[in-house]
């Protein structure tokens, strides 16, 4: 556990967490700028529970979220691949409730994160954002995250084709 400031907490997600993780998923994504459109993922919370335990048992992986006075804020997913040629690596999914953005949560579930990255010994980081998403791309450059390519017209939101940007972080 870590506590940001006295008042973000970061952790790893348990079981018990999954109702609020959930609401902060359907909240995240009203923004329209994540890989599900609103209202769109239909995640039952025995699937959710699931991956969090899944994800959580792997020593390089895991499921983290940001708590402010025992609220769950955003959350965090870093899954390693297993793979010898590709352990070194993980993906990112990021998620922060609209009320808590600009308040710091993005950034301490980043800096736990990387934190935890460098213990575990992976070197490399990896996510896609929409390429419009200004806040989110501020966040992860000013993260250490470079843009390594873009991914035209990957997404259709609202009847057009958008970008996504592919961005790394070297450990």
């Amino acid at each position: 556990m870590n506590t940001v400031g006295e008042k973000i907490i970061i952790r790893k997600a348990d079981e018990s967490d999954t109702p609020q993780i959930l609401a902060v998923m359907k909240d995240a994504e009203q923004s329209g700028f994540m890989l599900f459109a609103p209202g769109e993922r239909n995640m039952a919370p025995a699937s959710l529970s699931k991956l969090i335990t899944s994800i959580n048992q792997s020593p390089t992986s895991g499921f983290f979220i940001a708590e402010h006075e025992d609220e769950i804020s955003g959350y965090l997913l870093l899954k390693t691949e297993t793979l010898s040629r590709t352990s070194h690596r993980a993906q990112i999914a990021v998620g922060v409730q609209s009320k808590s953005r600009g308040k710091g949560v993005g950034t301490a579930l980043f800096d736990y994160m990387i934190q935890r990255a460098k213990e575990t010994q992976l070197h490399r980081l990896e996510l896609t954002v929409i390429e419009h998403n200004e806040q989110a791309v501020h966040l992860y450059k000013k993260m250490g995250f470079e843009v390594e390519g873009v991914k035209r017209d990957s997404l259709l939101v609202d009847g057009h084709f958008v970008n996504e940007l592919y961005m790394s972080l070297l450990l």
